[in-house]
């Protein structure tokens, strides 16, 4: 659902919500007062559901993938479809350019103990290959 303000009215609004959510969600305090600082324009909220994963857990696989693909010699794209591959097993597609090997699914809906599973394919998998990655902390997933 996305939410504009853009009248003088709407403005009187958003400041009364702005303040609301400052009081809220104390650490994002001086960015939501930049953000009310500049409403030349007015302004639009989009309010959606969270992604099940969480994002310490998401920057956690992300910055370990990314190292590990160094370590091998591939792109973190490249790298992360590895994982994908291993993790939920291989289609084989037939292209023009020959058969193209892709993950049986992408981990984009993934729930959080399924990116957990994940996260431990990717530990596995780099232990394996002499690649050694911490454990993740309590909020890293």
């Amino acid at each position: 659902m996305k939410i504009f303000f853009s009248t003088v009215h709407d403005r009187e609004r958003l400041n009364k919500l702005l303040f609301f959510l400052s009081e809220l969600l104390p650490a994002r305090r001086q960015e939501l007062t930049e953000t009310a600082a500049d409403l030349s324009t007015g302004m639009t909220m989009e309010i959606k559901p969270q992604s099940s994963r969480s994002r310490p857990q998401e920057n956690y696989y992300r910055k370990w993938v990314r190292e590990f693909g160094k370590h091998c010699g591939l792109t973190p794209s490249e790298m992360h479809d590895e994982i994908l591959c291993i993790h939920f097993g291989i289609e084989e597609t037939e292209t023009p350019f020959g058969i193209k090997r892709r993950p049986a699914k992408r981990s984009k809906n993934s729930t959080r103990d399924e990116y957990t599973e994940l996260v431990n394919t990717l530990i596995r998998v780099a232990s394996e290959m002499n690649f050694s990655i911490p454990e993740p902390r309590h909020d890293d997933g």
